[in-house]
């Protein structure tokens, strides 16, 4: 009985470990924060609740830029809809990344703790608390965040979110560097 206890623990512990983000060192093309955040990117994706049943779908503008100093801004403008057939619902948030000791520390409108961006090869993983606010309320989400460069100028994203130690949904999205910001689909999730 204490054997089957140990092996359940041992894969219950196992599920809920990040992931090693150090297998990614080699792989190409290499996720340089300050190149692929800069300029105009656009993004597009889906929120899944703990089934796995998407719940919402978006587009997102984001304008990135840097200081001289190693700051970059990710000026994000979110384009949700919950429903085929809603309206669309606009959200913003505002991430600073700066240059640290041969890292990065990231925080943002609602992350208002800074937390490092992990980086390797193609990948970049973070992990941080999400202030995400609902109405009159705020509901604290731990988010685990992973990144990964597929060609110059794509990312895929993949975001599980936690609370009380419990998956509870995900997020899935794509970012795509472009020339400039006709060529996102910024609010085209409705249509």
């Amino acid at each position: 009985m204490r054997s089957l206890l140990l092996c359940v623990s041992s894969v219950i512990l196992l599920g809920c470990s990040a992931a090693d983000i150090r297998q990614s060192a080699g792989r190409t093309p290499a996720l340089e924060p300050e190149r692929f955040f800069d300029g105009v990117l656009c993004a597009d994706g889906v929120v899944r609740d703990y089934t796995g049943d998407q719940i919402r779908q978006f587009n997102a503008l984001i304008r990135a830029s840097w200081t001289d100093a190693g700051v970059g801004t990710l000026d994000e403008v979110f384009y949700f809809v919950d429903e085929p057939g809603d309206s669309v619902v606009t959200e913003t948030r505002v991430w600073t990344i700066k240059r640290q000791n041969g890292g990065y520390m990231a925080s943002a409108t609602d992350v208002p703790e800074a937390v490092p961006m992990n980086f390797s090869g193609n990948e970049i993983a973070m992990r941080y608390q999400l202030e995400y606010a609902t109405g009159d309320d705020t509901i604290a989400l731990t988010m685990d965040d992973r990144m990964f460069l597929v060609t110059e100028n794509l990312l895929v994203n993949e975001t599980r979110m936690i609370k009380w130690g419990v998956e509870v949904g995900q997020v899935l999205l794509t970012i795509q560097k472009v020339a400039d910001e006709s060529q996102c689909r910024a609010a085209s999730v409705s249509g």
